[in-house]
């Protein structure tokens, strides 16, 4: 764009790479992924469903918020 703005594509894809690397960085730290490689049975009936959704979900989180706080920041 001509007025020096990125697109809102890019701002959301920035801040959804940015929100899912958050939010797998707290799972990390939480032992939530070691958790989900120590469950009996096949990984993808277990917790990694749901490691991978918290994982969208913060990246969708991110993306979101960006682009609403980058609709504000306009004049």
């Amino acid at each position: 764009m001509k007025d020096g703005s990125a697109h809102p594509l890019r701002v959301f894809a920035w801040w959804f790479v940015v929100g899912a690397t958050l939010a797998l960085a707290v799972i990390l730290l939480q032992g939530g992924f070691r958790e989900a490689l120590h469950v009996p049975g096949p990984l993808w009936e277990a917790e990694l469903v749901e490691v991978g959704t918290a994982i969208l979900g913060g990246g969708l989180l991110g993306g979101c918020v960006a682009l609403i706080l980058d609709r504000i920041k306009k004049p």
